[in-house]
């Protein structure tokens, strides 16, 4: 395949190079072309060397540091999670040259799963992995290797710049909440309400529990039972009622005069 010709430019290294898979999948290290090595030699360059890295086509740019200069002639190989960081193929063209970042003292990481959050020490965990880094880009999406499992973590804040070195610095680390929190504690919340339905009968709007069917027949028999309908007697044998012309109320009239009539037909009948 042919490659694009590296540009020259004596004030710095800028260079333009195909890009392949690096078969180192940890840290934010690449593999560059030995003729890179000659060319950054005979510049005046900081140590550690860290480079920016930046896709043509998008305009994504994210630091990275280098490994060895093993690559191929053309090519230089990063690791797949820097690939598709960057929206970057096999064979596709990237820009790169060398850069001076400050060391920073704060940045604010945002894990993709809680799974990395709910470790032991998450916060060690990071301490160790990112030794394998030697720069954080705000924006870029970094990958981390714990137990054989891989973590995918967003650079959402870095200072003093937006573009930092952690290599032998002292850095504050924040977590944001991660990424599928929301969704996960959704989760949750329909799980604890994903309850049986209630089979017992709902309430009225009274707020008073529906009868059953025997309180109902229970209540019609009271409502129609009426209190003294036997017929009275005199201590004679004699029918209450018959000398003196009065007998005793009916129903509807005890209904329409209540109890206290009845006590005073008693009285009336006992004088």
């Amino acid at each position: 395949m042919d490659y694009l010709l590296p540009t020259q430019n004596d004030a710095c290294f800028n260079q333009i190079y195909y890009c392949n898979v690096s078969e180192k999948d940890i840290g934010d290290k690449i593999l560059m072309p030995a003729s890179a090595l000659d060319r950054l030699a005979m510049l005046e360059i900081s140590y550690p060397m860290l480079f920016q890295l930046c896709n043509p086509l998008t305009g994504h740019v994210s630091h990275c540091g280098v490994l060895e200069f093993t690559a191929e002639e053309g090519f230089i190989c990063l690791p797949q999670w820097m690939m598709e960081n960057l929206g970057l193929e096999k064979g596709s063209v990237a820009l790169i040259k060398n850069v001076d970042l400050v060391k920073g003292t704060y940045i604010k990481l945002q894990p993709h799963t809680t799974t990395f959050v709910e470790l032991s020490n998450p916060k060690s965990v990071l301490e160790n992995t990112l030794g394998s880094f030697t720069c954080l880009t705000r924006g870029d999406t970094i990958m981390i290797m714990h137990d054989n499992k891989k973590y995918y973590i967003d650079v959402v804040e870095a200072e003093p710049s937006s573009a930092i070195s952690i290599v032998e610095t002292d850095c504050e680390v924040d977590f944001a909440p991660p990424l599928d929190c929301q969704e996960r504690e959704l989760e949750r919340l329909v799980k604890r309400l994903s309850i049986e339905d209630d089979k017992e009968q709902p309430l009225s709007f009274s707020q008073h529990p529906a009868k059953s069917k025997e309180d109902q027949e229970q209540s019609a028999a009271m409502q129609e039972f009426i209190a003294f309908t036997g017929a009275a007697r005199r201590l004679d044998g004699k029918a209450v009622g018959v000398d003196s012309g009065q007998g005793l109320p009916s129903g509807a009239e005890r209904a329409a005069t209540g109890c206290c009539y009845c006590r005073r037909w008693i009285k009336q009948q006992l004088q």
